[in-house]
């Protein structure tokens, strides 16, 4: 089996296991979603999805939470945790949304990286969750889990493993799979724990490449 082919048959396998993957953070409009995504830095998306609904309740429009200054941002959102830069970043990201984009988040890659705050797994997840264009999202569990199945050889670069599984993956395909990536990791391949092979739905094709 080539890697493509086994790439192609874990996407597979990884449907059937988690026909309904999605993104976690909670969001109804793409600016809500670049908020939510800074706040998810070393913080659960359960806990943003929480902190947020205090948020856009004061700040219902980009334009709103433009014209909140840091400080006030930062008091609602410091159980997020790097309360202060987070807020930074984000009032600075409204404010730019407004001044040069009539507070419409664009839907192009290199300008979502200007954006405050905005690198490339967040630029990923814009393009691919909200305008449906070909993403690859490597977060932790991306990383984790392709160098574990042996999709990328032992590669913690998150632009690399990008640039790596662009080449594997089929461009449909990669936003959902990474998402469910993120289920796969949570229940089955777990960081925390001994991964739980037996319950593996890729048991029989995967590395089980040690790369901690």
């Amino acid at each position: 089996m080539t890697g493509s082919e086994r790439t192609l048959e874990i996407i597979e396998r990884l449907k059937k296991e988690y026909p309904d993957a999605h993104c976690t953070l909670d969001y109804d409009d793409a600016w809500k979603l670049l908020v939510s995504v800074r706040l998810a830095a070393q913080c659960t998306d359960a806990r943003v999805n929480v902190v947020v609904r205090d948020l856009f309740a004061k700040y219902p429009t980009a334009e709103a939470l433009a014209e909140a200054e840091p400080e006030e941002i930062e008091e609602i959102v410091r159980p997020c945790g790097l309360g202060r830069s987070k807020a930074r970043d984000i009032s600075a990201c409204m404010r730019m949304l407004r001044d040069e984009y009539g507070g419409k988040v664009p839907d192009d890659f290199d300008l979502l990286l200007k954006l405050p705050g905005v690198g490339r797994k967040s630029a990923n997840l814009i393009m691919g969750d909200v305008f449906g264009k070909p993403a690859i999202v490597t977060d932790t569990h991306c990383i984790r889990l392709t160098n574990r199945m042996g999709l990328v050889d032992r590669i913690k670069d998150p632009k690399k493993v990008e640039m790596a599984l662009r080449k594997l993956v089929p461009p449909e395909e990669g936003n959902d799979f990474c998402h469910r990536l993120v289920l796969h990791g949570r229940e089955i391949c777990t960081a925390r724990t001994k991964p739980h092979c037996e319950r593996c739905c890729l048991e029989d094709i995967c590395a089980k490449t040690d790369v901690s």
